[in-house]
């Protein structure tokens, strides 16, 4: 009998025990300084207090574990909506019923002409967005993408920031400015990678940089700039690019202004060392008189804005534009009348172009390219002066040099794997030159 007792409360001790355990506080998560910049904190083992003991993180600074919310619950997963084909044109997709993509599960309509479901951001059920009235001043511009059918023609005025120089997405349906896409380079030269992360590269005035630089294409930019005495680096623009390919040398570049006058043609063009003429006229058209590759200049402006297409390589739109006395007043650029620091603005996209392709702007197409950039601040600059400097405007001794005149399939990708034509990113950014990561 004694012995049945002192089994009983054996079982109803350990019992208490295990609700004890379960019922006591949970574990302290340990958790470090990442931040080099506080050698006295960098790597210390911190225990998150036991108000907070898994929601915390370190703060650097004091060298303290400071708590923070804890993460939201994931929402709860739809299911995909199902569109149908409703065109009996197609015949053979007609009435076909198609779940949307993973990546826009109720945001897509049915394209019958691939019988594919096709993301975009209105609705099936939604009604195309009605056309918008013509408007006199500023340049319009529509979706010419058929895999879009609600954005497809559809005209939209370009953005008072950009009026002449824009694009439609037809991811969005919305009219995009050039400089805010992907392979842009403008102003105080701001680059848009093919990451869609946004940086600034500076370099230095009057010095020459490498943009791009592949096995059969090389990208150098000429900097002007003026010195700011109460900063450590130049305000600098852009002015020329030289560009190399096959055996060609292709120049563009903006004249040396002192008054703008936008009526006036101050583009400088120059292919195998002889100056291009361009009528001043929208649609007027250059091509070499013998060549192998497909190269062509047409002004899509009657001034100061031009489209360059070598096929299958690269397509570059360049304009020139001035410094104005209202950029000058807001950065302090200390622009005078003797000059106005004409300059390009550019969009690149790229055809071929391999996973070891280098340079400010290239770098960021590399199958193994990870931003330097520190983000999350007003303005992320990439440094690397002496990596991307060149000694002239068609060197190619820049320190990350990769052109030998030739397309070079380097291991693990070929031109028909690289060819970044019409591809389709999470981000919104599409098309040829635009590089969805993995």
């Amino acid at each position: 009998m004694a012995q049945t007792s002192f089994g009983l409360l054996a079982a109803v001790l350990l019992l208490l025990l295990v609700v004890l355990a379960e019922g006591g506080p949970p574990k302290q998560m340990k958790v470090k300084c990442q931040d080099r910049k506080f050698p006295n904190c960098y790597h210390k083992d911190l225990f998150c207090p036991v108000t907070c003991p898994r929601t915390c993180i370190a703060d650097c600074n004091s060298c303290q574990p400071i708590c923070v919310p804890p993460p939201l619950p994931p929402p709860k997963p739809r299911s995909p909506m199902q569109v149908r084909c409703q065109d009996k044109k197609f015949p053979s997709c007609y009435h076909k019923s198609f779940p949307c993509p993973a990546n826009c599960p109720r945001a897509c309509v049915a394209d019958c002409a691939s019988c594919q479901p096709v993301c975009t951001v209105s609705t099936p059920s939604s009604p195309p967005l009605p056309p918008t009235p013509p408007s006199t001043s500023g340049k319009r511009a529509s979706c010419k993408d058929k895999l879009y059918p609600q954005c497809y023609r559809q005209e939209f005025q370009c953005p008072s920031d950009c009026p002449d120089t824009c694009e439609v997405d037809c991811v969005t349906c919305s009219p995009v400015c050039d400089c805010n896409k992907a392979g842009a380079v403008c102003q105080d030269p701001r680059f848009i990678g093919a990451d869609g992360l946004t940086f600034y590269f500076h370099g230095k005035k009057d010095n020459d940089f490498c943009l791009v630089t592949d096995s059969n294409l090389h990208i150098n930019a000429h900097f002007i700039g003026r010195r700011n005495e109460n900063m450590k680096r130049d305000f600098t623009w852009v002015q020329s690019l030289g560009i190399l390919f096959n055996n060609h040398k292709l120049f563009i570049g903006a004249k040396k202004t002192s008054t703008w006058n936008d009526a006036l043609d101050r583009l400088d063009l120059a292919y195998d060392g002889q100056s291009i003429i361009l009528p001043n006229r929208e649609g007027a058209k250059w091509e070499p008189i013998s060549s192998t590759q497909g190269v062509s200049i047409t002004r899509n402006r009657d001034t100061n804005s031009v489209l360059i297409d070598v096929e299958g390589n690269f397509q570059i739109k360049a304009r020139v534009v001035p410094i104005t006395e209202k950029d000058s007043r807001i950065h302090n650029y200390g622009i005078t009348e003797e000059n106005c620091f004409a300059h390009l603005d550019l969009s690149f996209k790229f055809y071929s172009l391999s996973g070891k392709v280098n340079g400010v702007l290239g770098q960021t197409y590399g199958s193994n390219y990870v931003s330097r950039v520190k983000m999350g601040i007003d303005m992320p600059v990439l440094g690397g002066e002496k990596e991307f400097s060149s000694s002239g405007i068609f060197s190619t001794d820049c320190a990350v040099s990769r052109f030998s005149g030739t397309y070079q399939l380097d291991h693990g990708s070929s031109k028909e794997d690289i060819e970044y034509a019409d591809l389709k990113c999470a981000s919104g950014m599409d098309g040829k030159g635009v590089v969805c990561k993995r």
